[in-house]
Formats: structure tokens, sequence, C-alpha cells
């Protein structure tokens, strides 16, 4: 895949000039951008995937729903279904795609939706429940829409400054664009990162003047959740086989070593929807774990499958400094 990827690299040429024209196009106003008078954050990246947007959109809906009436709009990538639909918890993610299944199922007191037409999604959320709050799940690529507030993901061991275009690399938009990011937040750090190599991220990435630099990590929980309740995973066993389609489990795979879990594994690619001969051979394992997102998708298929819950936990005074921010809003 690597040689593959490197004979590639003419076409990586090409599509960085692309992504590179298209966003001057926005910045002089020969492609327009629209607003809206919601309040409106953009949770997103730069790269493909993997770094940890459903889990920030979550954060998000934790700290400001009490507050606020916070409504959700994602693309719903690989979704059967076309055009505006709202998502509750009731539906499958082959219709309304995984990740915001995910997050109707965890809120399903906000509004969710899924749009790919973003000026649609926000003009409908407006007028059927005129929230106070709009996150735009992945959308840091669709610069028809103007958000007031944008959040740029990048991971620890992953950062967008070392990463090269596709299909070489995973960057889907110009590493200049980072400039238009209100805050932008290091994803997937141990927890115990010190302050010394923070200043060397931070003097890698080279935030502009205004802009904020956040760090924070994965924290799982010590529970694994599925159809017939909830378990200590000490509890598991040993013949465990845990099952990923997502971009990224290496941090999954650190925690379940460091816990001392022995498991067969079987990766699979993002957002994959599992078929009916795999399911039958995950069911010989009398465990299935999995995350959160490819429980989602399995769909209550597999009865005897369990998931394992992660959050972000910031580092320093992250988590005041983001909520500072969405309060100015």
């Amino acid at each position: 895949m690597q040689v593959l990827r490197k004979l590639v690299f003419p076409f990586s040429l090409l599509y960085a000039l692309v992504v590179y024209l298209r966003n001057v196009c926005y910045d002089y106003g020969i492609f327009s951008s629209k607003t809206f008078k919601t309040p409106t954050i953009c949770v997103g990246n730069l790269s493909t995937g993997g770094t940890g947007k459903t889990p920030m959109i979550e954060w998000l809906l934790a700290q400001m729903s009490p507050h606020a009436k916070v409504a959700v709009l994602s693309r719903g990538y690989k979704r059967g279904s076309t055009g505006f639909l709202r998502v509750t918890p009731e539906l499958n993610a082959e219709e309304v795609g995984d990740e915001p299944l995910q997050i109707s199922k965890k809120f399903p007191e906000n509004f969710v939706a899924v749009d790919a037409n973003r000026q649609r999604g926000i003009a409908l959320i407006e007028h059927q429940i005129s929230p106070t709050h709009i996150l735009l799940d992945d959308a840091y690529q669709h610069r028809k829409v103007r958000a007031s507030m944008y959040i740029l993901l990048t991971a620890f061991k992953d950062l967008y400054i070392d990463d090269w275009y596709l299909p070489t690399g995973n960057l889907r938009d110009h590493k200049k664009e980072a400039r238009r990011a209100h805050l932008i937040i290091v994803t997937k750090c141990p927890l115990t990162l010190s302050t010394e190599v923070q200043a060397a991220i931070k003097k890698r990435l080279k935030p502009l003047p205004g802009q904020q630099l956040l760090f924070c990590g994965y924290e799982y929980e010590q529970k694994a959740y599925g159809l017939k309740g909830t378990i200590n995973l000490k509890d598991l066993g040993n013949t465990i086989l845990v099952v990923t389609g997502i971009a990224n489990p290496d941090p999954l795979l650190q925690f379940l070593n460091a816990q001392g879990i022995t498991y067969t594994y079987r990766r699979f690619p993002d957002h994959h929807f599992f078929t009916k001969k795999e399911y039958e051979e995950f069911s010989l394992f009398p465990v299935i774990l999995t995350t959160e997102k490819d429980f989602t998708r399995m769909g209550g298929r597999l009865p005897n499958a369990y998931y394992i819950s992660v959050k972000h936990v910031f580092l320093g005074n992250g988590k005041e400094l983001l909520n500072k921010a969405i309060k100015n809003l």
C-alpha cells in the first residue's frame, strides 16, 4: 500500500492544486458562502479521518445541552438515503449513517439530522425547531456555509503538518486552511503529556494570534455495554474477538493491551458495513468487543457484542477555554 501511495505522488500534487484553487475562490468571493442567524460550530479536520470528531460532537452536546437547545447536522457518510432526514434512535445505520445514529442514540433529546447540502440542512433545522446552536459534524471543507466557529482537530500521532495530500497521504484540504480555525485541538494525546511536548507541538503548528491550541486525550470506561447489559472488562474472559471498522483503532488496542486483555483482532476499513459471512465468523466467538460506532453499525445483529465507550478529556484548562469560547459566540 505504501509503495502504491508513492507511485501516485503526481496525482497528490494535482489534488493539492485543486483544493488550493478552490479555497482561493472562496477566499476572494468567486464562490459564495452563506451565514445563518443561528450560531454554528463546525467540528472537522484536514485529513480523511481518525481525529475523534464524533466524540468531540458528543462532548460539546454534553456540555451545551443543559443550557441550550442544540441541534446536530451531519452529512451521514455512506448512508443509503438522500436529502434531508431527521435521525432518530430507531433508524438504522445503513439509512442514516453510523455516526449520526450513534449521536442520536446517546442524545435522543437533541435534534440530529443528515443532509449533504449543509445550507438546506441548516435552513430546515432553523425552520423546524429554532435551535440556539447548530453543531456541524465534519464540515470543515464545506465552505458553502460560513460557520460562527471552526474547531479543527488533529491527532497527536498524525499531525496535519506532517501529512501529505491524497492519494499519497491523508490530507483532503490544504494545510494553510488551518488558519480558518478558531480553535485547534490536538486529540488522542497521552493524558500525561508534558507541557514541554505541548510547547514543542505549538511551535510546529504555529497557531496564529487569536487562535487557541488545546490538547485532549481519550478516556475509556472500564465497562463494556451490550444488548445483554453491562459487564466489567475483567469479566469478559479470554476468548474475545475485537472488531474495529474505524480510521484509527490504535488508541483502543493500546488501552486493551494496558488492561492485560487477551484477544483476537479483526480490522476493517472505516465505516465498513459487515457482511453476512463476517457476522457468521464473529458469532463463533463467545464475546465480541468493538467500538461504539461499530456497535451502532452492527444494529443488534450480534447479541454477544459489547462496546467500550470513550470520551475526550482535556489537558490543563482546555475544558474551561473551550466552554468560554462557546459562551462568547
